[in-house]
């Protein structure tokens, strides 16, 4: 059954697509508000033949003809340019009108056209008065064939109704693609910025080191000949200075792979509050050590993935404590909470603090939200001075050479 299943799904969207642009992200809400075609033949179920003033009675014929009349331009209205739509929108009224000598509820039509006038081009004033001409064109034609007033009242309460809800919905659609466009530009300075900042680095790391190379190797070719035992020292120490300078590469590319949790906290409230939830954050001053640190970051980065993912939440917390021993990260939200499954990222991430030596805990309660704490020993001051030095004496040897 779902091997069947998929094919048909997949040419189904590609049909849909077809009619309605991917790019839109309306998905099948178009297809779905089609549905409300279905007013135009309740007089049909109903034996309609009113007695409204005068006689006004509902003709089948040109009801399926203005049907066939309407998806064209309903479905063109989606695709087409900004005076496509307009065009669109005037002939979906021009059938609503047309078609009231023969069906009492071709106000389906004006309602229709009342939603397409808010996606029209220009300022909310100017589409609010093509709706109130859209709805006075009705009113107008409604008191000509004898309508009760109930009528046109309705149908003007449903067309702001749905006038309102399209506004709003391309309002907050023109500012997602914004904050997208925003997101997408902090990112490319973030990168460039980072680019001329590991370029700065490893100049300043480089320059002096290869220019020390170049120099005693220059030397040792001018002592090979008449002082062969110091040009074997030169040699030596071109090879004891290359290798500094690639224990120092290879530190500083260490420390530009590395993760930073300011860095992926920054993205976290970008992620999040781009998706409807509150970031709150609280954080101790603690200095901590670079590869704990990437552990931490990235153990945020899948939290929060899984909150955007599967939470459902509208608020989500990280606090960050220390203390000389050990530094804890605890991060929660309100969703909705499961029983927690782990999979593959909570197991990489579970594997990376266990191989620092530290705790990993989730309680994740229906309806009642997940927290995740991550616990990290630090090391020992004596340790962490004893690293320091390291680095610093290699470089205090290629100096004094």
């Amino acid at each position: 059954m779902n091997l069947l299943a998929s094919p048909l799904l997949r040419s189904l969207t590609r049909a849909r697509d077809r009619l309605v642009p991917e790019a839109l992200g309306l998905g099948w809400m178009p297809i779905f508000l089609l549905g409300y075609l279905v007013f135009l033949f309740v007089p049909l179920l109903v034996q309609s033949n009113a007695n409204w003033g005068q006689s006004v009675r509902w003709y089948l014929w040109p009801t399926l003809l203005s049907v066939a009349v309407f998806l064209p331009m309903y479905f063109l209205a989606y695709r087409g340019s900004a005076m496509t739509r307009v065009l669109c929108t005037l002939g979906i009224a021009a059938l609503g009108y047309g078609l009231m000598s023969f069906n009492a509820f071709s106000n389906t039509y004006v309602i229709y056209a009342a939603a397409f006038v808010a996606l029209l081009p220009g300022r909310l004033w100017t589409r609010v008065g093509a709706l109130f001409a859209l709805l006075g064109g009705y009113c107008g034609m409604a008191a000509w064939l004898g309508f009760p007033a109930f009528v046109p009242a309705v149908t003007a309460i449903i067309s702001v109704a749905v006038f309102t809800g399209n506004y709003f919905q391309s309002e907050t659609v023109r500012k997602r693609a914004e904050l997208k466009l925003s997101h997408d530009e902090v990112r490319r300075l973030a990168a460039l910025a980072e680019r001329e900042r590991i370029g700065r680095d490893l100049h300043d790391l480089l320059g002096h080191t290869l220019s020390l190379v170049a120099l005693k190797s220059d030397l040792a070719g001018r002592l090979v000949e008449r002082d062969p035992q110091a040009a074997r020292n030169e040699i030596n120490e071109v090879s004891r200075v290359a290798r500094d300078a690639l224990a120092q590469v290879r530190r500083a590319v260490t420390g530009i792979r590395a993760a930073g949790l300011a860095a992926e906290l920054a993205s976290a409230k970008l992620l999040l509050e781009s998706d409807g939830v509150t970031l709150r954050y609280e954080a101790q001053e603690a200095v901590v050590p670079p590869d704990l640190e990437t552990v931490l970051a990235l153990a945020l980065r899948e939290a929060v993935t899984n909150i955007q993912r599967h939470a459902r939440a509208t608020l989500a917390e990280v606090s960050l404590t220390s203390t000389d021993a050990q530094v804890r990260l605890r991060i929660r939200d309100n969703g909705v909470g499961s029983a927690a499954v782990p999979g593959n990222g909570l197991a990489g991430m579970r594997e990376r603090v266990e191989s620092r030596g530290g705790q990993l805990r989730i309680d994740s309660t229906l309806r009642q939200g997940t927290s995740v704490e991550i616990v990290l020993p630090l090391p020992s001051r004596d340790t962490a001075m004893s690293v320091e030095r390291q680095p610093a004496s290699a470089e205090a040897g290629v100096g004094a050479t």
